[in-house]
Parts: structure tokens; sequence; C-alpha cells
């Protein structure tokens, strides 16, 4: 297989997976009443240190995935485990970034960084790391500002700085780059591969820039409108940094919307 080419399958297991989805099924009834099946027979292994992300239209269940990953929701049927232990509520292992910051406006940035640590009871202890996770995240300087006095892309490394210092086995990423501009959006795709390669956390990101899903990850699923279903599992094998106007990269472009087109289609 040449250098970047692209493996294509419907499902792939991993030993040790850090993540496992089996046969899960979701429906809920929507603010008119109706009956809505979200998802329906999804199975997946998400290995331990994996970085992968869900692409598909709106509407395919890609955030109702996420909360069913993070506790936040109950499948009708099937089962989600972290390393062999079922979810059934949240837990400090499964770190959440939303696609806004979320940050309480009241505290300045150091204090929402060290807040779940507050939570837990633990923050005398491990004090010393908020400045680590500041530094970390490229926030020094601001740890006395509030929220609404840094930007866009400043909130949000306080969010992601949140998430990692309760050291989760999993961060998941719901769109959390969607709102901001190109130049902060690409700054923060660095910064994300960057964590990551630091601190081998698995991640799984929900988007809708099949560019930032290749340039991220290591698997792409590609899922079908409502019910949500993987359609394909592409595996992205270039090697880190990427360039996005690579041959490879664009191939792999081009490969990703031909399958998105013909999810569509189902």
């Amino acid at each position: 297989m040449a250098k970047g080419a692209v493996k294509m399958t419907r499902s792939i297991a991993f030993n040790n997976a850090a993540i496992e989805i089996k046969n899960v099924d979701r429906t809920y009834i929507d603010a008119n009443g109706n009956l809505v099946e979200a998802l329906r027979n999804v199975n997946l292994s998400i290995r331990a240190g994996e970085f992968i992300s869900f692409v598909g239209s709106s509407g395919c269940g890609k955030t109702t995935l996420m909360r069913l990953i993070a506790g936040l929701d109950k499948p009708q049927s099937g089962e989600l485990f972290l390393d062999d232990k079922k979810i059934e509520s949240t837990n400090f292992e499964r770190g959440y970034v939303f696609q806004q910051a979320n940050l309480f406006p009241w505290e300045t940035i150091e204090d929402n960084i060290a807040a779940g640590l507050k939570a837990r009871k633990i923050y005398r202890e491990h004090k010393s790391e908020v400045g680590e996770y500041i530094k970390l995240t490229g926030l020094q300087g601001f740890e006395k500002s509030y929220p609404h006095q840094v930007s866009g892309g400043m909130a949000q490394r306080a969010s992601l700085a949140r998430a990692l210092i309760n050291n989760p086995k999993v961060l998941l990423l719901d769109e959390p780059l969607g709102a901001l501009d190109a130049f902060t959006r690409m700054d923060l795709q660095d910064k994300l591969i960057e964590l990551w390669q630091k601190r081998g956390t698995t991640m799984v990101l929900v988007t809708h820039d099949v560019d930032e899903a290749i340039y991220l990850s290591d698997r792409i699923v590609i899922m079908t409108p409502r019910p949500g279903k993987i359609e394909d599992v592409v595996e992205v094998k270039i090697n880190r940094p990427r360039n996005r106007n690579e041959s490879e990269f664009i191939e792999i472009r081009k490969q990703i919307l031909e399958k998105l087109h013909l999810a569509n289609k189902h």
C-alpha cells in the first residue's frame, strides 16, 4: 500500500480497546411529540490512546453517541464500556468539551480550570497542576482574567485545560472548534495534537469539517443520516505533522466526501 493510502472497512476491532460500543440503539420523543430514532445498532471499538472522529450530516446522531459515551444519556438497548466497565453515569474518567466553552462567568480563567479539582475535593493536593495546565494550553498572563475578557480561542483553551486537569482516560470533543475563526481553529487543532501526543489521552471528536477530521484523526467514522448507523470507518495513514495540501491528504478528503455522499443516500 502506498504512503498515505486509505484502508476502508465497516468495522475494526482492537485488543484492549478503551471504549466498546455494542449494539446501541437510541430513540427519543422530540418537542413535537414525535418518536425519533437517533441511533440504530451502532458497534465500534476505540483503542486506548486513539484519536478518532465522527463525521456525518446534521442530526445523524453524532452528539447523541457522544452523550452516551459520556454517561449523560442511556441507550434503549445495547451497552457501552470503558476498559470493560459498563458506562452507566458520568465520571471524571470521561472529560467533555462542548462547542461553546461554557466557563463560569463569575470565575477567573484560573479558577475555571481548577473547578473540577475543587468539586472532587482534591484541589489542595493538586493546586500546583493548575499552573502547569495554564502553561500547557498557552494561557500564561490570563490566569486572573474573566471569560468575557478573553477571546473565544482562549476560552476554549481554558475549557480544554479544565477537562484535562482531571486526568481523564477519554476526552470527548463535541465540535469544540466550530464557532472559531479559521486561523484560531487551525491553531487549536495543533494544540489538540500537541496535548494528545503529550498525554496519550483517548480523544473522540465530533466535527462537520472533513479537513479537520483528516488533520487530527487516526480513524474517521462516517455515519448515515437518521437513524444514525456506521457507514464506514476510514483509517488515515499519513505521518504527522500533516499538510492539508499534500496529495495524500487531498485523496483522503475526496474519498471521505464520496463516502458521505453515499451515506446520505441511505
